[in-house]
Formats: structure tokens, C-alpha cells, sequence
């Protein structure tokens, strides 16, 4: 019986002893939790890639969107009504002008010929004689042998048949025309469309007549675009020869295939848009360029200069601004404010801001901030950088080994597994 009264302050004690050291071993635990996660941070160093601006020699260039124009385009119709006996070429040819495109039953215009030609000899006959009747009236008029009426008569006979002879000649040449334009020719070089009235229809004459056939020239061709009216003033207005040089690209392909210059510019400006026509000319030798193809132009801006130029995938944004993170040479990262331009063969013109021999960051921005050390990897300055690659590894220093004061926070700790073991 006096075992139980011993036992009871005893295990008070033991409890409160192990509540006191449970206590001191939760401090303990939350003191190294707070302090690991500071060192953990203070321990990474981002590595991005960095990059030298660019430094180039380039001309500015202001960009367009036009459609391509034949320079000759000729819808083909008869000049006579009649049928069409022949067709001479194959749908979308090439021909030369001069070659025959249709030709008319000429039958109707030969036999026409053939009797203005008859109309015609027998008006030379009248004339003939009608003009040697009168040089024998002459004669008998010095003579006093013939009366003036007479003589006048004769005079008046001689001069309306060499009016019926002239009227008979043109006469027949107006047959030969006609006759000539049985036989449809080319009337300029270039590509053929298909025929859109066919072998054994009869057509009629006239500029309402619907069109045989279209024919475009090849070689050279119209870009047809509308330059705004900052582009017209600065650069084209602005050369006296009107030699100003452009380049074309089609909608397959990234850049510009083909030179040319400007031929023509309209002689106002429209009012609606602010802009106005302009026409530049380029050779299509090969003939790829077709009409009514979709074209992008570009006009050159300036002469020749020197400028700095970046990926843009290394370009951020902050509100209206725009700017980019450089790397000094104790690998610092800097907060850069820039001002962009035009695109030059895939990279960003910058007009100020940065300079020959600034280090950028191009990949690995979103992981760093102004004063930031960084471990920079060098890579080039490339255009086809990918914005959307994965991010470089980051390099964790090894954690530190626990400081002493950490030990012995942790031994309360292990005092309480044991007591509680114990218990």
C-alpha cells in the first residue's frame, strides 16, 4: 500500500520533465527550419546565356504589302465578224507578238477584195479617159473650136473620175484590211490565256464583242503598293533620278528574292487613307511572277549606316516601356531601358540604349533581377533563338553542415524520442 503513494509524485515529475523537454525540442526544430530555407536561397545562382549585341552595317528598309500587275494586258477581239476556222495556240502558252492566235473564214474578205479590186480598174478607165477628153478640149478651146460650156463640161468629167478612182482605191484597201484581220495575231509577247470562244463560233466585231482571249506580258512586271505618306516624303520624293531601289518577296518564301526600283508614282494622294500608288519594276525572265500574285515589297530608307542590332527574344516588356537585362563584367545583371526598330535579317535594330560590346541575356530572364549575380554561359547572338526552350539547370551549392548552436538545439530533441521511449 505505500508503493502507490511514491509512484504518483514520481510520475509527475517524469511528465513534467518530459513536457519541458518536448518544449525545447520544438524551439529548437523551428529555429533550423527558419534558418534552412535562407541558406538554401543565398546558395543558388542562376545561369543564363548571354549574349554580344551585334554591330552591323545596314540600310533601312520600310515594308509594304502590294499585288503583282502585268505591264501589257490585252484582251484579244475580232476586228471582223465571221467564224472561226482556227485556233493556233494552247491554253496558258507562251507566244510572240506577231504569231496567230485566231484566224476568221477569210472567204467573205477575199471575194471583197477582189471586187473592190474590179471596181477599182474600172474607175482608172473612166479617169483615163475621161482626162484625155478633156486635153483634146484644151486644144480645141486655143483654137476657138469649141464652146466654153463644153470645154467646161469635159474639164468637170475628168476631175470625178479621178475622184471615183481615189474613192475605188480606198475602197480596197479597206477590203485588205478586213481581209488582214481574218488572221489574229499576237499583238505583244507574253503568256497566252485559255480560248474562251472556240473552233466552228461565229463572232462578231466591236469593242463590245466578248473577248477571244486575254494575253499579259511576262517580262518585265509591275509590284503595285501604297507607300504612306512619311515613306513618300523621306524617301522617294526625296531622289532625283527616281532610281529608288526595292525588293520583293513572295508569299512562300522569308525574305526578299528579287531587285528592283521604282518606275512610277501616282499623281496625288489619296485622301481617305493617306497614302499613295506607287509602282516599282522588277525582271521576270523566268517567269514565276504571274499577275495578281500577292507580293511584299520593301523600300529602301537611308543610306548605309552602322547599327546595333539583338534577338528579340531578349527584349521585355515593363508597361510601355521596353528593356533588356546586361551583364557587366563581374557578371551583374543591369535593368536597360531600350528603343526598338525595324527588323534587319532576323534580328532587332535598337536606335538607343545599348552599345558595341554590351552583354545581353537572351534566355533565362524570367529568372533573374536587377543586381542579380548570374552565371553567365556565352552563346551567340542568334535569330533563331526559341523563346519557348526550356530553361538552363540551375547550380545548387552543397547545403552547409549544421553550426553548433544548431546541435544542440536539436539535442532536446532526441532527449524526448528517448524519454518517451522510455515511458
Amino acid at each position: 500500500m505505500s508503493i502507490l503513494p511514491l509512484s504518483r509524485p514520481r510520475l509527475a515529475i517524469a511528465t513534467v520533465a518530459v513536457l519541458v523537454v518536448a518544449g525545447l525540442g520544438t524551439l529548437g526544430a523551428i529555429r533550423v527550419d527558419a534558418r534552412a530555407p535562407a541558406q538554401s536561397a543565398s546558395a543558388i545562382v542562376p545561369e543564363v546565356d548571354v549574349a554580344t549585341v551585334v554591330q552591323k552595317t545596314i540600310t533601312d528598309w520600310q515594308s509594304y504589302s502590294g499585288r503583282l500587275e502585268a505591264i501589257e494586258k490585252v484582251d484579244v477581239r475580232p476586228l471582223v465578224s465571221g467564224t472561226i476556222v482556227s485556233v493556233n495556240f494552247k491554253d496558258g502558252a507562251l507566244v510572240k507578238k506577231g504569231d496567230t492566235l485566231f484566224v476568221i473564214d477569210p472567204r467573205p474578205y477575199q471575194a471583197e477584195v477582189d471586187r473592190a479590186a474590179a471596181q477599182l480598174a474600172a474607175t482608172q478607165a473612166r479617169s483615163g479617159y475621161a482626162q484625155s477628153d478633156w486635153e483634146r478640149a484644151q486644144r480645141l478651146l486655143s483654137d476657138n473650136a469649141i464652146a466654153k460650156r463644153d470645154y467646161d463640161e469635159k474639164q468637170n468629167a475628168s476631175r470625178e473620175a479621178n475622184a471615183n478612182q481615189k474613192a475605188a482605191e480606198a475602197a480596197l484597201e479597206t477590203a485588205r484590211i478586213n481581209l488582214g484581220y481574218t488572221k489574229i495575231v499576237a499583238p505583244v509577247s507574253g503568256r497566252v490565256s485559255r480560248a474562251e470562244i472556240t473552233l466552228g463560233n461565229v463572232v462578231s466585231a466591236g469593242a463590245s464583242a466578248a473577248p477571244l482571249t486575254t494575253l499579259v506580258s511576262v517580262s518585265p512586271i509591275y509590284a503595285s503598293f501604297d507607300a504612306d505618306e512619311q515613306t513618300y516624303l523621306q524617301y522617294i520624293s526625296r531622289v532625283k533620278d527616281g532610281k529608288v531601289p526595292v525588293e520583293l518577296g513572295l508569299a512562300d518564301e522569308t525574305g526578299y528574292s528579287r531587285s528592283g526600283t521604282i518606275e512610277s508614282v501616282d499623281n496625288r494622294l489619296d485622301t481617305s487613307s493617306g497614302t499613295i500608288r506607287v509602282r516599282a519594276r522588277f525582271d521576270n525572265a523566268d517567269g514565276v511572277l504571274v499577275p495578281g500574285l500577292y507580293a511584299r515589297v520593301k523600300v529602301s530608307g537611308s543610306v548605309p549606316h552602322p547599327a546595333v542590332m539583338i534577338d528579340d527574344a531578349a527584349v521585355n516588356t515593363d508597361q510601355d516601356k521596353k528593356f533588356v537585362f546586361v551583364v557587366d563584367k563581374d557578371d551583374h545583371v543591369a535593368y536597360r531601358e531600350v528603343t526598338l526598330g525595324a527588323q534587319q535579317e532576323g534580328l532587332r535594330v535598337i536606335k538607343s540604349g545599348l552599345a558595341a560590346g554590351d552583354r545581353i541575356v537572351v534566355n533565362g530572364t524570367q529568372r533573374v533581377r536587377p543586381g542579380d549575380q548570374v552565371r553567365a554561359h556565352m552563346v551567340p547572338m542568334n535569330a533563331d533563338v526559341d523563346p519557348n526552350a526550356a530553361p538552363v539547370a540551375q547550380t545548387k551549392t552543397p547545403a552547409a553542415k549544421p553550426a553548433p548552436a544548431q546541435a544542440d538545439a536539436q539535442a532536446p530533441a532526441q532527449t524526448q524520442a528517448k524519454a518517451e521511449k522510455n515511458s
